[in-house]
């Protein structure tokens, strides 16, 4: 499988390389379902999940330029967490002579905190993890078999259509039309409609192919990485650290 991972993974040998990648995943999904469940005055908690989670890139040692350079895409989906003050109900907080709303600005707290940890995680998975290992992970964890081939065919093809898609507008433009504006949507649809529909031919094409070639429907793997109890520990650690700290919290309360 190549394409979209080479631009993903960052090539080490380091521990969080070394470890399987279901342990990886594993972990990660339980890292991000404590950060999820952490209530947004637990700010506390918040800086120990951040703490935890900048040791392991430390570990990994994923470049800084990298790691900001990916969380600058999770930027356009959190951009309206800044008008929730804005427009949110109750209290209100004078910040800078605009009085905006407290329970607002916790809300933009929550959401900006939940997302950076959450995206963070991930690039440190993607960045340490080729997508085929990914994949095989997903079957040792006893993933459906159908949603594991799906996605490794998504990461497969996704520079092809992408590709595709750069051809396409290299053509508009070669023929002196370059649709930059909303009132020029049309032919940006025309032209999504007939990737689409490309896409889907080439998926049947594909598809037939394998199917000729002896496919059951369950995606080969061509090496087998077992995991030990120390490569689950060593996964979990993060999450175990983050949910101490968010117990801790929940027991100041009482």
């Amino acid at each position: 499988m190549s394409g979209g991972h080479r631009h993903l993974h960052v090539p080490g040998t380091t521990l969080v390389h070394r470890l399987p990648p279901q342990v990886k995943l594993a972990g990660l999904l339980a890292f991000a379902v404590t950060v999820a469940i952490t209530p947004r005055r637990a700010v506390g908690v918040f800086a120990v999940e951040a703490a935890v989670l900048l040791m392991v890139v430390a570990i990994a040692r994923i470049p800084v330029a990298t790691l900001l350079g990916r969380l600058a895409a999770v930027v356009p989906f959190v951009l309206f967490a800044f008008f929730i003050p804005f427009i949110a109900d109750g209290t209100q907080t004078n910040v800078l002579g605009v009085s905006l709303s407290t329970d607002g600005l916790w809300s933009t707290w929550n959401i900006l905190a939940k997302a950076i940890l959450g995206t963070t995680a991930s690039i440190v998975i993607s960045a340490t993890t080729p997508i085929p290992d990914m994949v095989h992970g997903l079957a040792r964890l006893r993933v459906p078999t159908t949603i594991v081939a799906i996605i490794a065919f998504m990461f497969r093809y996704l520079d092809v259509i992408a590709e595709q898609l750069a051809q396409m507008r290299r053509s508009m433009t070669a023929r002196c039309h370059d649709p930059r504006w909303l009132w020029q949507a049309r032919p940006i649809a025309a032209s999504a409609g007939t990737l689409f529909v490309r896409s889907y031919e080439r998926g049947e094409r594909v598809h037939q192919a394998m199917l000729a070639r002896g496919f059951s429907g369950q995606m080969p793997v061509l090496a087998q990485r077992s995991a030990t109890p120390v490569n689950w520990l060593a996964a979990f650690v993060p999450a175990v650290v983050a949910c101490a700290a968010l117990l801790a919290h929940r027991a100041m309360k009482i």
